[in-house]
């Protein structure tokens, strides 16, 4: 089995000897030429995390390695000049008094000046800048000075590319072109990242895997596809996006909800919390349907898919539809699952969570 690209293990920051750890006992790979995501809410620790792995703070506790090298451990703090590893900070940090080439050079030590300007162009051209060479930070586009970032991040060729909310100055149609681009060049390339966001779109859509974070610690790793349909917490399910909560009564691979019987994505006994996704859920006609019935309270039509707000025995509930069939406030439907309801753990579920939608999730 390959060595991963990025290891840390029980890390620990404290901000004082006495102080709460603001990171506490974090463990994650990153494999070569992936890319990882720490996401999470603001003040949860995770832009503490990427800033141990880049050097920038000294870990209380656990180890750091990239490849074979250990950078932080007991006794170890490799500073970060010294470690393999390239940043592209949220506010791109670029000189505005230096041309763009100058910008991507800046960093490249020990070479010629012929040769830094040869891997400067080089980058340009990797992340589609070539001709902006003499411009100054000033006169480009908030798209075009993040690229010249990263590019400065790419010319040393780091093992490792860490990406602290990169995308977060940008407005709505850039971050989404932008952080398109950036995930291609990167696959493109083979490179290693991780990316550090509060943004649940951006880490579904950019990240191979994610690591969702609360409070200092990992609530959850895995693929966007896994962590999104299977959260394991009831913070997890209700953090990457709406959810209906329902409290029910587990026997084995089923479960007696408000909703019906349903079938549980694992075994469980006795009263449990599941979460089930909008989109897991169908609208019929009453007349033709065994699903439970209730009232259309509201809708929002969006296009490719509607959403609806139906209210099935005092408890409101939130179903993604497609447009082939509409239905008005008011309307009698019967509200039927398609796909097994997800069990949280029962050490993430308050004593008393009521049955229903859950609401926006919190940035």
């Amino acid at each position: 089995m390959s060595t991963p690209i990025l290891s840390v293990q029980n890390l620990t920051k404290r901000f004082g000897p006495e102080a709460p750890p603001v990171v506490h006992e974090v463990s994650f790979e990153v494999e070569d030429g992936e890319i990882f995501s720490i996401l999470g809410p603001s003040g949860c620790g995770k832009t503490t995390t990427l800033r141990c792995v880049a050097g920038f703070e000294e870990a209380s506790a656990g180890t750091i390695a990239v490849r074979d090298q250990t950078l932080s451990g007991p006794g170890v703090h490799v500073s970060p000049d010294a470690r393999d590893v390239g940043i592209v900070f949220q506010n791109y940090a670029l000189f505005p008094h230096l041309t763009v080439r100058e910008n991507v050079a800046f960093g490249l030590d020990g070479a010629s000046e012929a040769a830094r300007s040869a891997r400067a162009q080089e980058a340009l051209e990797m992340v589609g800048l070539d001709g902006f060479e003499d411009r100054r930070p000033q006169h480009l586009s908030g798209g075009q000075q993040q690229r010249v970032a990263l590019a400065r991040t790419l010319a040393p060729e780091p093992d490792l590319i860490l990406l602290d909310e990169p995308f977060s100055n940008l407005d709505a149609l850039l971050r989404q072109e932008t952080r398109q681009e950036v995930r291609e060049l990167l696959k493109n390339k083979g490179m290693s990242a991780v990316f550090v966001t509060h943004n649940q779109e951006e880490a579904l859509s950019f990240a191979d895997r994610l690591a969702v974070m609360r409070g200092g610690q990992l609530d959850q790793i895995g693929t966007p596809e896994e962590v999104y349909y299977h959260p394991r917490t009831l913070f997890v399910a209700q953090f990457l996006g709406r959810t209906n909560l329902l409290l029910s009564q587990a026997a084995g691979t089923e479960a007696d909800t408000p909703l019906g019987r349903v079938g549980l994505n694992e075994a469980a006994e006795g009263t449990v919390l599941v979460s089930m996704r909008p989109e897991h859920l169908a609208l019929e006609a009453p007349e033709a349907s065994d699903g439970t019935v209730g009232t259309v309270v509201g809708r929002a039509f969006k296009g490719h898919d509607i959403t609806y707000r139906v209210c099935c025995g005092g408890s409101e509930y939130l179903v993604h539809t497609d447009n082939r069939r509409f239905y008005e406030p008011g309307d009698t439907v019967a509200v039927r699952p398609l796909e097994p309801a997800v069990v949280l753990e029962s050490r993430s579920t308050p004593a008393e969570v009521p049955s229903g939608a859950t609401p926006e999730p919190e940035p």
